[in-house]
């Protein structure tokens, strides 16, 4: 069974914690922001081609593509 804590020993232990967290910079925090919105933009021009392809090819095989 867990032991109790005090509410004031663990805000402490948080606080201790929370201190040794290495936060990102401003300009990490961009960067990676921007890296995002392009490999998005990337993934979803690619399944679209990938879709385009996929629904061309069904067409052609059930024999509607005419």
């Amino acid at each position: 069974m867990a032991t109790k804590t005090n509410p004031f020993t663990f805000l402490q232990q948080v606080r201790s914690e929370v201190a040794k967290v290495v936060w990102p910079s401003r300009r990490e925090t961009a960067i990676t922001t921007a890296m995002v919105f392009v490999m998005a933009a990337a993934a979803s021009i690619f399944f679209l081609l990938a879709d385009m392809v996929l629904g061309w090819g069904v067409s052609l095989l059930v024999g509607i593509g005419r």
